[in-house]
């Protein structure tokens, strides 16, 4: 498969490169999930939910 040692040190660099960008990769969707479970998201999720039902509740109970 490899003629000579530089087709090996070649393809070491770039899977060593490949594995420092996935890592990377990593630490990026980590911090996405961390900010995603934030306190703070939640509060905002479950506030827009009530805003949209309670709006949809008040729309049903004038029709009634």
């Amino acid at each position: 498969m490899y003629n000579n040692f530089d087709e090996i040190e070649f393809d070491l660099q770039r899977l060593n490169l490949e594995r420092q960008i996935a890592m990377e990769e990593l630490k990026g969707l980590k911090q996405e999930v961390k900010e995603d479970l934030s306190p703070y998201n939640w509060l905002s999720t479950a506030i827009s939910l009530v805003k949209k039902y309670g709006v949809l509740y008040l729309v049903k109970k004038i029709l009634k």
